[in-house]
């Protein structure tokens, strides 16, 4: 965008092309696992031609992102350093951001920080997810949680390297998390929709996702488990009794089942096959 002399504004239309959803991998592939999924990535070339070893293709990702990508955008002193950032910013992935922790924990200023995570973000490599309030100023300058923007590079930045990897790493409920993430903001993309994607959070709970359309909302819980259980939902039900019965359109738990099934009152467990 840096390179382009005039502004274009009004004159063009900027599409944004993310990794392969699990929707457009299961329609080339359709007998693709999720947890193959995940470990694998979004990246076409790993689904183009199988033979390509994930982990091989993900460490040359990040030599080539590091060397090329990131001097390209930005002077940045120590790409030893960045890389350490970025490594950090992979185990907080799920989590609410917290700036000056992950300052600190990698020893670089508050202000250096601030600066890396936005360099991620131009380059598509983080995503921050907004809290939602019925104000939406208030939402603005809340803290957001963080997200790895492709499960495959997340894995490979923890070390996760197969499916057996995963189902035993004590990261996997954020993970799938961070999966479900990107497959609902494959869906509201695919639908037109922008800023319609939030989390919902108080002092003791928390709801992974919010979709509002039109002031109507979709919560959302993402759980590792093949098969929740009432108990699960409680944040849900926490929440819709918040907010009110009549904006909740739908409760839902995304989990790991083969088929969907209620859950209590008006929530549903549902595989992420059903989610596009």
């Amino acid at each position: 965008m840096r390179s382009v002399s005039e502004s274009l504004a009004g004159r063009a239309d900027i599409a944004e092309l993310e990794t392969l959803s699990f929707a457009e991998i299961r329609g080339a592939l359709p007998e693709t696992p999720a947890e193959q999924a995940i470990v694998r990535g979004g990246f076409p070339e790993l689904y183009a031609d199988p033979e390509i070893d994930h982990v091989t293709f993900y460490n040359s990702y990040l030599a080539t992102y590091l060397e090329r990508d990131v001097r390209s955008l930005a002077n940045v002193g120590s790409l030893r350093d960045f890389e350490r950032f970025l490594r950090a910013c992979a185990l907080r992935s799920a989590n609410l951001l917290n700036k000056a922790d992950l300052a600190r924990d990698v020893g670089v200023s508050p202000t250096t920080a601030n600066h890396w995570l936005s360099i991620l973000e131009a380059s598509g490599q983080v995503v921050l997810l907004e809290p939602w309030f019925s104000n939406r100023t208030k939402s603005i300058v809340k803290s957001p949680k963080l997200y790895l923007a492709d499960t495959g590079l997340l894995c490979a930045l923890l070390n996760i390297r197969s499916e057996a990897e995963l189902r035993g790493s004590p990261a996997a409920g954020a993970v799938w998390e961070t999966f479900v993430f990107a497959q609902l903001r494959a869906r509201e993309r695919r639908s037109g929709r922008v800023h319609s994607l939030f989390f919902w959070r108080d002092r003791t709970r928390e709801v992974d996702f919010v979709v509002d359309i039109a002031g109507r909302l979709e919560l959302f819980e993402a759980k590792w488990a093949e098969l929740p259980v009432s108990g699960d939902a409680v944040n849900l039900d926490f929440v819709r009794n918040v907010v009110g019965n009549k904006r909740v359109a739908a409760a839902t738990i995304v989990c790991r089942a083969a088929n969907s099934y209620p859950l209590g009152d008006a929530v549903r467990a549902l595989p992420v096959t059903e989610l596009g």
